[in-house]
Order: C-alpha cells, then structure tokens, then sequence
C-alpha cells in the first residue's frame, strides 16, 4: 500500500471518472481506466484485483449477486455481494464494449491506470492521489454511512487491525480537528 495516497472526496472522485471519460486537449478520453476506478470505488477492491474479474466471477445467488475472489496482495478468500446497481453496471459495459462472460472485464495493466490517473491529477490540480485513492474512499465512505463503525471496515478491508483502518482511512486527523472546532467556547 502507498501510504502516500489519501482518500478522496466525493467531489474529487466526480470529477477524476468525468474528466478520464471526456478527456482534455492534454489526454484521451479513458473509458476503460475510469470504469475500472470506478469499480475500485464502489467495490473497495484493490486495483490489482479488479483488473483479474471476469463477468462470470459475478453470479448470482438466489436474490443477490456475489463476487468471490482471492485477493492478490494478501492471498485472503473474500466473498461478498455485489449492488444490483454495481452488476448493471458491469454489464452495460461489458455490452458496449463486446466483453464475453469468460474475458477479462480490463485488458489493461495497473500501471497504464496509473499514468492515466496520473495525467488526469496533474490537469486537475490534485496530488496525493493514486489508484489506492480510490480503495480509501471507498473506506471511508461507509465509514461516515454506517455509524463510524471501524469494525465494520476494517472486516470489509481484511485488515489486521482497526489502528491499520484508522491510518488508513485518516479518521484520526480528521476527528482530531472535529474535537477542535467542536471544543471552541467563547464567551
């Protein structure tokens, strides 16, 4: 993990997906590279993993969908469902870009997203930003929308820890800082 990153906002995540999907006078449009963000998330998947799926690892499981994977970085088994939302998705793509159930969904290495990424940033203006970015906001987004629960991250991370969640999703900084601008008292 590149400890360099941060997460993104929600803002930042829009408007990386929507500039790499228009392209700029400085970069080709990237549909490929933003779905695979995209993915990343919304699935909280590392980019190395998403790069593996294939539409038939998606099947379905009497009235949800799941995804089974074994994780690249870690060599952990991890099954969990995947949003409707989420597998529609999949699939429109997979249709407008005649990907078969059995092919990768991104013939593309990691580090062709990278550069892409990379390009997309420096027009922008963000740094700090890497694919892991994506993992990270992902975190931290169901974080905030179930009840700070770091449990509940840190297990749908795998980590080891929830002290590695909280480093990694930086809630420390930023609950420090709420405790300051919540503390103020002034008379």
């Amino acid at each position: 993990m590149n400890k360099k990153t941060t997460a993104l906002t929600t803002e930042q995540y829009k408007e990386i997906i929507t500039a790499m999907r228009e392209g700029s006078c400085f970069f080709r449009p990237n549909e490929r590279a933003a779905t695979a963000l995209v993915l990343e998330g919304n699935l909280g998947l590392r980019i190395s993993d998403i790069l593996k799926l294939r539409p038939c690892d998606i099947v379905k499981d009497g009235d949800r969908y799941r995804l089974e994977i074994t994780e690249q970085k870690t060599g952990k088994r991890r099954v969990f469902t995947v949003p409707l939302v989420v597998k529609q998705y999949i699939e429109n793509y997979c249709l407008r870009n005649g990907i078969g159930a059995k092919d990768l969904i991104f013939p593309i290495t990691e580090r062709a997203i990278q550069k892409q990424l990379a390009l997309v940033c420096d027009y922008l203006g963000f740094e700090g930003i890497g694919t892991h970015s994506f993992r990270k906001w992902y975190a931290t987004e169901i974080y905030k929308a179930n009840g700070y629960d770091i449990a509940l991250v840190q297990r749908l991370l795998q980590h080891s820890s929830a002290a590695v969640t909280q480093r990694y999703i930086g809630i420390e900084p930023q609950r420090i800082e709420e405790a300051i601008l919540n503390h103020a008292q002034l008379m």
